[in-house]
Formats: C-alpha cells, structure tokens, sequence
C-alpha cells in the first residue's frame, strides 16, 4: 500500500502509468482476491489509454501535476459520464447513463489522477456495516478467512485501497461512511467540513450530512486529495507540533462498549501523544447523551432519504435490501413540523458544543467502539442492528456537527485495524490534516 508520494517520486523517476495501471488491473483481476467483490464496473481500456498519454505527456515535461497518471477508484455513488449510477443497488440498473463526470471526479481528472472503476457500497449509503446482497460484501483485510466486514458505506474505496487496487479513493461520508471503512481496513479517511467539496453528482443520502472526502494510505495521500477535490492548490502542510497540542476525550457516549483490542490501541495511542507532549483531557461533554433523543425518529437521514426515495419504492420497493429500505422507511414517522424542529435542534446543539469544545485542538476518540466482526455474526436482523448503531455511533457526531474528522490507523502492526479519530472544527479542515499529520506520525503502525 504505497502513499501518493512514493508513487509520484517513482512516476519522477522513470517510473511509468501505464505500469501502475496494469498492477492496480493485475490486483482487481486476480481470482484469489476481492476484485471481484470490490469493483462493480472496471474502466480498464480507459485506464490504459490515460496511463499512456500521461507517459506521453511526462517524457516531454508536459504533465499537468506530479500525481498524473495515479489510478484511483471511485465509489458508485458518483457520476462517470457514460455510466449508470447505480449507487450499489438494483433498483436503479435501468437509469439513465450520466451526461457529465459528478465535480468530484472531473477534479480529480483536471489533477491527472485515473479513475479505474467504480468500487462496490452499502446499497444507497445507508449503513456503516459495507454489507451488499445485490453485488456481495467485500472483506476486511485482516483476517481474510474469517470473512469480516470492511465498514460501509465506502466498503469497496477501503479495500480497493487497502489491497492496492488503487492509490487513493474516492468516498463519502453522511454518519462516517469514509471513517468506518477505514478504521476496518487500516487505511486514512478523511470527512471534510460538509461544505467544503460540492456534492452535486453524487446520489444523496442525506442533502444537510452529506460529505465527500478521500480514503488513501496516509493523512498525507488524503491532504493531496482533498485539495484536488476542494479545488485548493496542493500545498504542503505546515508541521503541527505535538508539543502543547489540546486534545479532549469525552467521556460520554463515545467509550461505551469499547472492545479491549479497541481500549489497548486507544490508550496506547493517548500515551503515545502525552509522550510527545500533547494535553490529552477527559472532559463530560454530557451533551452527546443527547443525541439519541434528538435522532428519535430517525433523524436527518430517514427524513431526507425518504424524500429522495419514496417514488423509487414506490416502483420498485422489492429491488431494495430490507435492511436499507426499513431504514429509509423511518422518515415517514416525521411530519414538516417534527422536521423543522429537528433542524432547530441541530443548530442549538452546534451552538452549545462549539462554545464547549472551543479550548481545544481537536476531540479525540475511537472511530468505531469495536474491530471488524464476522459477516456470518451478522446474519440476524438484531445483530446487524446493534453493530450498525455501534459502527455509525462515534462518526457520526461529526457529521451532526458539520465539523470535519479523520480517522487514523493507531492499532500494533499485525493486530486487527483500529481508527484513532479527530474531530476539528467547522471549516478548519487544513487545520485538523496538519494535527492529524503529525498525530499519525506518533501512532500509525505504517510508521512504527
């Protein structure tokens, strides 16, 4: 799993595309692996020739950007001109092939990158478990034998990147669609301020949690996307010292059912920043203990999905996972008025937890409570229920928020994948990637 850099300092040196292209191909085609599961459509002929007139283009000092002619992958949410968007589901299969790339992916084309495929997802972005029964369930990993899940909804952009299938990804992130897959497949991913990458494009889930950010191999590899996606020009990141560094723990909500393997690597990855001279804080933040209440009915995604939804299931109700569409369903239980009282509660939340978190650098936290479970101990309606809730609990605090997060591999190298996650503030994503830089050189087992 090499970075963005490796590759562009190997594309400086001689290095060819078309090389990193056929490897990436080479890896998707292999029947021994999860290519098969991982990529619901692969651009290979398009890929090949790209490569080839970005080869073109550097023998003759005429790339447009150093990262020209890296292969990544794109989740099936996002329009490719010429492609249904199918966004993991069947139901959408006879649609209208896209006009135009979604702005996500024509950025990331304008930077050179090569789209390769379109990587498989939670049907519709609605769960944080990487579950497909239309097209199969990409694994984990770690512990391959045991069938483990990879996180959703981005399940495919995690392990398309994780087993090298492609040097970067392409996600989304509602109730932390990029950080659950990541924190499962020991990968970064990044949920940018909402705002911050425009989402037009892209199937929605939800129009007021919608995020689009990149999943990549390290907080570096993600600072280049990002900036493509956001359309900043790639700068590198000013050194954030440890020194001195305010983080806070809060101790509602978040730690509750943490698994020991997720208890050892959290607290190994505080002691790590305390060493390095980081202020790691406990403090209440008994506000989160709200957040159920406030989510009652369902919250912003039921409602805003329904609305998306209703005539689609209208039609073609039995083309849906139940599991997906039972979620969907909830936001007939909000009328208008339940509605706009749920926005209201939004901003009074914001407001009051701005005013709290202030004083700190970032909030800090295990981006899901538990490692990978076992497909097979999901079968049940109630066991996926439960490591929904559990996966989608701590991520989404973020997107409530509309604050940008990270999640950061901070597990021992060999052990199961373990996110450490921060939480910066409204629009201070530069800000969060340069701590979350400096962080990942402390903790990440990429750099042990």
């Amino acid at each position: 799993m090499p970075s963005l850099a490796q590759v562009k300092a190997e594309l400086a040196g001689g290095g060819k595309s078309r090389g990193l292209v056929e490897q990436c191909l080479a890896r998707i085609s292999d029947q021994s692996g999860e290519g098969g599961r991982v990529f619901l459509k692969v651009h290979a002929a398009d890929a090949l020739a790209a490569a080839d007139f970005y080869d073109r283009r550097r023998a003759h000092g005429a790339a447009p950007s150093p990262f020209a002619g890296i292969p990544v992958s794109i989740k099936d949410l996002f329009d490719i001109a010429g492609d249904v968007t199918t966004a993991g589901s069947v139901a959408l299969r006879d649609a209208k092939a896209a006009e135009h790339d979604a702005p996500a992916v024509a950025r990331l084309r304008t930077a050179g990158f090569i789209p390769i495929g379109r990587t498989n997802m939670t049907e519709f972005a609605f769960s944080g478990l990487g579950i497909n029964p239309h097209y199969g369930t990409p694994l984990s990993p770690h512990d391959r034998q045991a069938a483990r899940i990879p996180g959703g909804s981005s399940s495919g952009a995690a392990v398309s990147v994780s087993d090298g299938m492609a040097f970067g990804a392409l996600g989304t992130d509602t109730g932390g669609s990029c950080r659950i897959p990541a924190a499962l497949c020991g990968v970064v991913g990044f949920k940018p301020t909402a705002h911050r990458v425009p989402t037009a494009g892209a199937f929605p889930l939800s129009t007021s949690l919608d995020s689009i950010g990149p999943l990549a191999a390290t907080v570096e590899c993600c600072v280049t996307l990002d900036a493509v996606l956001a359309g900043e020009p790639a700068v590198d990141l000013a050194p954030f010292p440890l020194a001195g560094l305010r983080m806070a723990v809060p101790q509602t909500l978040v730690l509750e059912g943490v698994e020991p393997a997720v208890a050892r690597a959290f607290e190994s990855a505080l002691a790590a920043l305390r060493k390095a001279g980081a202020r790691v804080v406990d403090i209440p933040l008994r506000e989160l203990a709200e957040l159920p209440q406030i989510n009652a009915k369902g919250g912003l995604a039921a409602a805003e999905s329904y609305a998306i939804h209703r005539s689609l299931i209208a039609k073609a109700e039995k083309m849906y996972d139940p599991r997906v569409l039972v979620r969907i369903l909830r936001g007939q239980e909000q009328d208008a008025a339940d509605y706009i009282d749920l926005i209201a509660a939004r901003a009074d939340f914001i407001r009051r937890l701005a005013a709290i978190t202030a004083p700190y650098d970032a909030l800090v936290m295990p981006t899901v409570p538990v490692t990978a479970p076992r497909v097979a101990d999901l079968a049940s309606d109630d066991a996926y229920r439960h490591a929904n809730f559990l996966v989608l609990r701590n991520p989404g605090i973020a997107n409530f928020l509309d604050r940008c997060s990270i999640s950061i591999p901070c597990h021992r190298a060999g052990d199961a994948p373990v996110g450490l996650m921060l939480i910066g503030e409204h629009g201070a994503d530069r800000r969060l990637l340069s701590i979350a830089a400096a962080i990942e050189a402390a903790v990440s087992p990429r750099l042990a």
